[in-house]
């Protein structure tokens, strides 16, 4: 899965937002922490769910389960929005 191209990821502050561009099904802001910075990171690329886990326990060596929760919260609702290629 890989970020859609009409979605671009924007720091601000503290704060990390995705913004839509025209031509995506969503029009609004989603804003986020540095988490979700971190996750729209990894899936500048083609990515999968378990790469984005790892990637995330090896920068801030929480409880895995509750980081594989919280990264399957946000690819769900990246997906509700259309902003992710499978």
């Amino acid at each position: 899965m890989k970020l859609n191209q009409n979605y671009y990821k924007h720091q601000m502050d503290d704060h990390v937002l995705i913004v839509p561009n025209a031509d995506a099904s969503f029009h609004g802001l989603v804003r986020g922490n540095q988490t979700l910075g971190d996750i729209l990171e990894c899936l500048m690329q083609d990515t999968t769910e378990e790469k984005i886990v790892d990637s995330l326990c090896e920068k801030y060596k929480g409880n895995r389960s509750l980081i594989e929760e919280d990264v399957a919260d946000v690819i769900a609702r990246l997906k509700g929005i259309g902003a992710l290629d499978d």
